[in-house]
């Protein structure tokens, strides 16, 4: 059984903790058409969100949604694939906050204000962790007691519907070694072998891995023990500290945009030092990606900052000669380039497209369910 010929208006809605991006898609078997694609600062709770959404539609003159797919982080120990949100779903979900609370709360708020919104219509949930859930194990398990693993407590990885968007655009050219960072107010670089990721930055939570914006990165956890002895810090006080004054933020003491810091560096040794250390933490997360690839074909950037920012790309890259990268920059179309001198990796920028990918997934997976 399936769905007849006619492609399906699908309604991607795509969370995040400061913004909204929404896209409206005709999407077939093998197609894909925006209908229209937006991306907004967050209104004031989801239904504010949902009325802007509605109100575009309507004084469009567009069609309304069949399907509404939803963006979400983390989905859990339970949830690696993209699925149907039914009442069974909902409970794994509410647990899965524990796992990414900046992310997941307001998503999940968006999935009950368009049941409410939309009642009637399949809603399907798109978890950025899938992409990674084939990872190998020498990847995906960490250090710790074993009967931390039987609880989840794993390697899950993030920004996986960037990723897929990427390899998705990619097509036939898609490399062997391909290393794919998404940089931007978050941050991670994966490792991608033959269309599948093998290793990500990313861990546990989308705490972790390169530095980013307000979030800290990799810490040494002895740092957690002492803030927690001689600080008194509890667990929210941590998550606060590591999740929303760290990063670019905690460094530079000014801005966690990167923008702004660009303008600053100049007379404020401190944002030169943000700037600095973002680039040596990603140029050392792809240097590591090379290594778990055992080899490199093509470097692909992507993210607000990613796409538009040439001077952090080209110090990424300048720090990677070795590999045969040594720099980035702009052709005629706007597409970043670069072929090594030394038969070493390609140096793309693409757009990250998880809306299409919210789209497509949310398709596919009503029709597998008709």
């Amino acid at each position: 059984m399936g769905e007849g010929p006619d492609p399906k208006i699908v309604l991607a809605l795509n969370s995040g903790s400061s913004s909204l991006k929404f896209g409206l898609y005709a999407v077939g078997a093998t197609s894909l058409s925006t209908v229209l694609s937006e991306d907004s600062e967050a209104r004031e709770g989801p239904d504010a969100a949902l009325d802007h959404v509605c109100a575009l539609l309507a004084d469009r003159k567009l069609p309304p949604p069949a399907i509404i797919g939803h963006r979400i982080v983390h989905g859990g120990p339970e949830l690696t694939r993209h699925c149907l949100i039914t009442p069974d779903v909902m409970t794994p979900l509410e647990v899965s906050i524990a796992f990414a609370p900046l992310h997941n709360p307001p998503a999940l708020a968006l999935v009950h204000a368009a049941q409410k919104r939309f009642p009637g219509l399949p809603q399907v949930a798109c978890f950025d962790t899938a992409f990674h859930a084939s990872m190998p194990e020498v990847a995906s398990v960490l250090p710790l007691p074993r009967s931390l693993l039987a609880e989840g407590v794993r390697r899950y990885g993030f920004h996986g519907l960037s990723c897929e968007s990427i390899v998705n655009q990619l097509g036939d050219d898609t490399p062997e070694r391909l290393i794919i960072a998404h940089l931007g107010n978050g941050a991670s670089v994966t490792a991608v072998k033959a269309g599948r990721s093998i290793d990500t930055s990313m861990g546990l939570t989308p705490s972790g891995g390169v530095i980013m914006g307000s979030r800290s990165g990799d810490l040494d956890p002895g740092i957690l023990l002492y803030l927690m002895r001689e600080k008194h810090l509890d667990a929210a006080a941590l998550e606060t500290l590591i999740d929303q004054h760290s990063g670019l933020l905690g460094i530079s003491g000014l801005s966690n945009d990167m923008r702004r810091l660009h303008g600053a560096a100049a007379e404020e040794p401190a944002a030169a030092l943000a700037i600095e250390m973002f680039c040596y933490s990603v140029r050392k997360q792809i240097a590591a990606m090379i290594a778990a690839l055992e080899g490199i074909d093509l470097i692909v950037f992507t993210g607000g900052i990613g796409e538009n920012d040439p001077i952090i790309r080209s110090k990424i890259c300048h720090g990677l000669a070795w590999a045969g990268v040594t720099d980035a920059y702009l052709d005629g179309d706007g597409s970043a380039v670069l072929l090594s001198s030394r038969s070493g990796g390609a140096v793309r920028v693409l757009p990250a497209r998880e809306d299409e990918q919210i789209a497509r997934h949310s398709r596919d997976v009503v029709a597998r369910a008709a």
